[in-house]
């Protein structure tokens, strides 16, 4: 069986505001910005992207479920959804795709309550606080992780 050229780019709650929403925090890049610089990235590897933004859990749960059938990986940012989706999670770990989990700003570096993940522990691949340009280094991560899988 041949490995799907595709890559899911799932992108949470709020991330539909990007520009204008806290630009301090996530710059002036917008959701057009990131799945374009997504795109560029999955291209210069031979893959192209299929991009979702909700604000709705369920139907990114949905998209991940459908993923399995013609995509060879997934970047997310789950935005809030990082800190407090059990569902989000099991969804990602019930489908056999390498997962990079990307983060405009530092986690890290912000809120307590936005320390833990619970991504973390499904993900191949993170990639936390290089803001959209992080996302292009998600994908060349992934791809990394998709190519071990072809070879192995």
């Amino acid at each position: 069986m041949t490995t799907p050229r595709r890559l899911l780019l799932v992108n949470g709650p709020n991330l539909n505001l990007l520009g204008t929403r806290q630009p301090e925090i996530y710059g002036r890049d917008t959701l057009a910005d990131v799945e374009r610089v997504t795109g560029e990235a999955a291209a210069r590897h031979g893959l192209e992207v299929r991009a979702i933004q909700s604000n709705h859990e369920g139907v990114l749960i949905d998209e991940i479920h459908a993923a399995r059938h013609d995509c060879a990986g997934i970047v997310i940012n789950a935005g809030g959804l990082t800190h407090t989706s059990v569902s989000l999670r099991d969804a990602l770990a019930s489908i056999d795709l390498p997962v990079a989990e990307v983060h405009i700003s530092n986690i890290l570096e912000r809120e307590s309550f936005r320390h833990f993940s619970y991504i973390r522990d499904v993900a191949a691949v993170h990639v936390i606080g290089e803001g959209v340009p992080g996302y292009a280094r998600a994908v060349d991560l992934l791809v990394e992780v998709i190519s071990g899988r072809a070879d192995g």
